[in-house]
């Protein structure tokens, strides 16, 4: 069995390696690439914590500024971890998404102690700021890098759709997912995907999924890949998958 991956080449590692320990063979398909925006800048004086809500964030932060003294409230697990990978110590995971993250914030912060930087892209989902404003804090966002979307699908995933030898793609964005849908139109690949099961992160991710028929479109009952694996597992079974509420956070 093969398994499209279509998160930008930066973050597919960890699923490639769990899809390969179930003997299944990952197909990497990054669908944005990430660029790191050279005239981007960051300032942390006055800041009390910085917010992750992706890896690419840390990747990227960490090779434009040197401090790692602040404390890192990261969005989920292997943000933390990706935080802890460039130096950060005092590092907490929200373990799901933007309203999970600026709960922790809330619980764990002051607004008179400072300032919270969120790292993201130039491109952001959810509303965070607006969720930790409402609960007194300033949040200065700095957009460190662009996810740009590819022109098309590669050659070599055309032919292994049209040839059904892919039997499952995972998807982790409502932006990757729909860049997806519109690169698989153009390809002619429709009735192609009615052959794959699509696993995706939230209900808003296999929103963006659902022009396209899928067989079937599972949707992971957190916004983790842990909880997409467990999903798959469940597939794999035969089993039914959950149906959670929708969630929000950066690719």
């Amino acid at each position: 069995m093969q398994a499209l991956i279509t998160r930008p080449i930066e973050d597919a590692g960890p699923l490639a390696a769990a899809l390969a320990a179930r003997g299944v063979t990952p197909v990497s398909e990054p669908l944005l690439a990430i660029r790191p925006r050279p005239a981007a800048a960051v300032a942390l004086a006055g800041v009390q914590a910085v917010l992750f809500t992706s890896a690419n964030g840390v990747r990227t932060f960490g090779r434009m500024a040197a401090r790692r003294d602040l404390a890192v409230l990261a969005v989920g697990d292997a943000t933390a971890r990706a935080a802890r990978a460039i130096g950060f110590h005092d590092v907490a995971s929200a373990g799901g998404d933007v309203e999970d993250l600026a709960a922790l914030a809330a619980a764990r912060l002051d607004p008179r102690r400072g300032a919270l930087l969120h790292v993201a892209g130039s491109i952001v989902a959810g509303d965070l700021a607006g969720r930790l404003a409402a609960a007194g804090f300033r949040v200065r966002r700095v957009a460190l890098y662009d996810a740009e979307p590819v022109a098309a699908l590669s050659e070599a995933t055309v032919a292994a759709l049209r040839a059904q030898r892919i039997a499952a793609a995972f998807f982790f964005s409502p932006r990757t997912a729909a860049h997806f849908v519109t690169l698989a139109r153009a390809a002619a690949l429709d009735e192609a995907c009615r052959h794959v099961a699509a696993l995706a992160l939230s209900p808003a991710v296999a929103a963006a999924l659902s022009p396209l028929g899928w067989a079937p479109l599972i949707v992971a009952a957190a916004p983790e890949q842990a909880a997409l694996l467990t999903a798959f597992d469940g597939f794999l079974a035969g089993s039914p998958p959950a149906q959670p509420g929708d969630r929000f956070r950066d690719d």
